[in-house]
């Protein structure tokens, strides 16, 4: 597994939550029209803390709880203090 988000999958991922605002009938002028390289590059290591930092706090929870897998209801515990935070 990459330690990096793809930058196209992130792109491909921005454009079709553009084209949906834009059918939505958002003003082109608060709608972007392009992200440039280094707009990716900085969304692609953003998720990529945000998940890391996510991982972490449910394994913290379920070390706790001494157990040896991370499971849906340990991210579920930690997701609305991470949210808050970033």
């Amino acid at each position: 597994m990459s330690d990096n988000f793809d930058p196209d999958l992130i792109q491909a991922i921005f454009k079709l939550i553009w084209s949906k605002n834009a059918l939505a009938g958002t003003s082109k002028k608060n709608r972007p029209t392009s992200a440039n390289s280094s707009a990716l590059k900085m969304s692609c290591e953003l998720l990529r803390l945000f998940v890391t930092e996510a991982v972490q706090r449910a394994a913290a929870i379920a070390e706790a709880e001494g157990a040896s897998k991370i499971q849906a209801t340990h991210l579920e515990r930690i997701l609305p203090q991470l949210l808050l935070d970033f």
